[in-house]
Parts: C-alpha cells; structure tokens; sequence
C-alpha cells in the first residue's frame, strides 16, 4: 500500500551521510537520487524511503504525531540499529523494549534523527 515515505531536512549533506550510514544496516541502498531528494531502496517490492529539501523551500519542520517505523528481524536488530541511530548522532525517544498498545505487542527502539524526525526500529 505505501509507495514511500519522506522526510525533510535543513541539512541535506548531513542527513544524508546519517542514513547512508544507518539504513545500510539493514541494507539500504541510494535507490534514487534527484536534485535534493534521495530515495533509499530495501529488498524488491518493498517501499522506499525518502530524504528532501521541502519543495516549496520553506524550512523542513517535525510533525506532531508523525513517526516512521523501520523494520528490524527481531529484538537483537533493534536494539543494535537503535544503538547505531545513537552512535551517528540521533537523540533516544525510548529504549529498545517490549511495548504493548490495547493487545498489540511489539519490540521497538524509538529516537530522534539530526533533523528532529521520530522514527523507531519495530519487530513483532
């Protein structure tokens, strides 16, 4: 259903040496890259992930409520994915754990990345 996400940045070279870094981790590779925006590519079929300067050229900003989850194999990826977001620069919005939500259980690390987006590493 999801072709891909995207999110902004203030800081395109910065932000794109982080995930360069981080989403080859889970084998994230430039899928795309057009003037200011890259689109990451993971296994075939699956969708990508994007980083951009704002089209309209106004400053990137965070949303409220807006968070991506990646997908990690299981509770060992996500918490060594979530320590990799750390050790590049990203800020910790919640430990890798257990959660559940009305029923819905799930293991996940939470943070923040060098533009202030909320993303998580998530298993079942």
């Amino acid at each position: 259903m999801i072709a891909y996400t995207m999110l902004g940045t203030n800081n395109f070279e910065r932000a794109s040496e982080f995930y360069d870094a981080l989403l080859a981790e889970i084998g994230g590779r430039r899928g795309l890259e057009l003037e200011g925006v890259i689109l990451y590519a993971g296994a075939e079929g699956t969708p990508f992930f994007g980083l951009g300067k704002p089209h309209d050229g106004n400053a990137a900003s965070v949303g409220n409520g807006v968070m991506i989850a990646l997908a990690a194999d299981g509770p060992e990826a996500v918490q060594r994915l979530h320590a990799r977001a750390l050790e590049l620069g990203a800020s910790d919005e919640g430990a890798p754990g257990p959660r559940s939500r009305s029923g819905f259980d799930f293991y996940a690390g939470y943070f923040r990345d060098l533009d202030g987006n909320k993303l998580n590493f998530f298993c079942m």
